[in-house]
């Protein structure tokens, strides 16, 4: 059994959740510069959180250990908007554990697929899971970066 549990975001987490997200997108050895560039798709606001669209892992101590979020993007499409485990978590589950979670929330509002624009390092995580690669995008934060973009079927079974 995990040692871990998955629920809802509070509000009042948001810091917390923004620090959490950092630590792991750094945990790549991105430098400073790329960082500072990331802060604002890093951030979590209290507002996406008001949502109900935010998940968190967390310990039996109530300690956060990652978190996904999700954003629509059109009729049944929704978007990955944020996925990071705690570099002390990773390797315990957490992930594999928060991404059928996050499926399972955009299920219940309506979604049939999830587009996944994933950071280089984390794409063989979600084809693990059973995304499929779908091309790539531009990042919204680094200039000139192409990403890998996947599409997950939300009638699979994770």
């Amino acid at each position: 059994m995990a040692d871990f549990t998955i629920r809802p975001a509070r509000v009042e987490e948001a810091d917390a959740l923004s620090a959490l997200c950092k630590r792991s997108k750094a945990h790549w050895g991105y430098d400073a510069e790329f960082m500072r560039l990331s802060d604002a798709s890093l951030t979590i606001s209290p507002a996406l959180i008001a949502t109900g669209h935010v998940l968190v892992a967390t310990d039996q101590a109530g300690t956060l250990l990652g978190m996904a979020s999700l954003d629509p993007l059109k009729d049944g499409v929704w978007d990955l908007l944020h996925m990071f485990v705690d570099t002390g978590a990773i390797g315990r589950g957490v992930g594999r554990a928060l991404f059928p979670a996050i499926c399972a929330l955009a299920r219940t509002s309506g979604g049939t697929m999830l587009s996944i624009m994933a950071d280089p390092n984390a794409a063989p995580f979600y084809e693990r899971m059973g995304a499929k690669r779908a091309g790539e995008a531009p990042s919204e934060s680094i200039p000139e970066r192409m990403l890998p973009m996947l599409e997950y079927a939300l009638t699979s079974p994770g």
